[in-house]
């Protein structure tokens, strides 16, 4: 099969979406598929040597009329191409097949506002973001990317099927449901141990610390806020860690641990190049992520045997079984519940337990079950695509 990806940045160090192109985009040429990527920029040492790179020139312009302008670009670079599936991953219309990583842009702001604590602030931050041009632009950009009528919309989590019936109406004859899968061979454990000891040492976490390990760029979004604060909920006895990974801003989070006086029991360690040695260095992760259509972190998690915290507004959430694998809360501002289910994995038995369950949980669902949902679906998009 002939197919065209689309995205905008491919550099798979950054994770998330990214990573997954790499990771799909290796296993279709592996199997002789004819792969292109049509992209800004990516990086060709961590992309597979088979893959045919298409650089997409795109001038300066406004952000708000950047995605616009990607997208443009694209299909005049596509329209000269005989490509039997284009694939997009965000904001992209005009393609055949759309699996928006992100979610949908609606559901992306209605859940940011939850962020907030007060209802009157929550309301005062959506009045402003009409404000915003980059907000009306990507709003426009949202619903008209998915009116093509033979359009095959892949849905990454139930919660996201919901949201495209909720928020865009749309026709479920053009949805599919796949969720994200990672490639566990990726999480290789032999040298747990020496990563364990190695990288504990260098965040000063001494052997009897139970370590809870929270990661993403997104911070206020995904809940570092609540999660502080219920960290001052927990015993000043408890041998209790957190470890905040991923983006290096960490000034105005450093500032609250102070302010909560739990700044002695929190590592900010910013970008982590290798996220093994913090899913190995950890005991159990924590996410109480606002919104996540199918967080990829937490999957890995599961991967590496790490008991998980997170919630509703997860779609990964959708393959735990609680409290077998850990706990799911209804609200990142319930500080209760969420120092609660803390509490629970600081017990060893139960944690060896979730631990124990989270690996089987995450041995269900593989990527090689994932590539064949995948292929099916690109069968079908060439087929219509024939038929028209």
């Amino acid at each position: 099969m002939n197919l065209a990806f689309c995205h905008d940045s491919v550099l798979p160090s950054r994770g998330g979406c990214e990573t997954y192109i790499a990771d799909l985009a290796r296993r279709l040429t592996a199997d002789g598929h004819d792969v292109h990527l049509y992209a800004r920029r990516w990086d060709p040492s961590a992309l597979p040597a088979a893959l045919t790179f298409h650089r997409i020139h795109v001038p300066r312009v406004p952000r708000f009329l950047r995605p616009w302008v990607f997208a443009a670009a694209c299909r005049r670079a596509l329209a000269s191409a005989n490509h039997q599936v284009t694939v997009g991953f965000d904001k992209l219309p005009g393609l055949d097949v759309l699996y928006p990583q992100g979610g949908l842009y609606a559901a992306t702001v209605a859940h940011n506002l939850l962020k907030y604590r007060r209802p009157l602030v929550r309301r005062l931050a959506g009045w402003l973001r009409l404000l915003d041009p980059s907000h009306c632009s990507y709003s426009v950009l949202d619903r008209y990317q998915y009116r093509r009528q033979r359009l095959l919309v892949v849905a990454i989590s139930e919660m996201v099927c919901r949201h495209f019936e909720e928020y865009y109406h749309l026709d479920l004859a053009n949805l599919r449901m796949v969720r994200i899968a990672i490639a566990l061979d990726r999480f290789d454990e032999r040298d747990r141990p020496r990563r364990r000891l190695e990288w504990r040492q260098q965040w000063d976490l001494a052997p009897e610390h139970t370590v809870a390990l929270f990661a993403g760029m997104n911070y206020r979004l995904k809940g570092l806020e609540p999660l502080l604060r219920a960290v001052a909920l927990l015993p000043a006895e408890s041998p209790f860690r957190l470890v905040v990974a991923g983006s290096p801003d960490t000034a105005a989070f450093e500032r609250l641990a102070r302010r909560l006086n739990v700044a002695e029991r929190v590592r900010f360690i910013g970008y982590c190049s290798d996220m093994r040695n913090c899913y190995f260095a950890a005991d159990f992760f924590v996410h109480p992520t606002f919104y996540d259509p199918c967080s990829l972190v937490v999957l890995e998690a599961l991967a590496c045997g790490l008991p998980v915290i997170t919630t509703r507004y997860n779609g990964a959430a959708e393959v735990m079984h609680p409290p077998r694998e850990g706990f799911v809360i209804d609200d990142p501002h319930n500080l209760e519940q969420l120092a609660g289910a803390i509490k629970q994995l600081l017990d060893p038995a139960r944690r060896a337990a979730c631990a124990q369950a989270a690996r089987r949980t995450a041995a269900q669902w593989t990527f090689e079950q994932h590539y064949r949902q995948m292929l099916a679906v690109f069968a079908e998009a060439a087929a219509r695509k024939h038929a028209a």
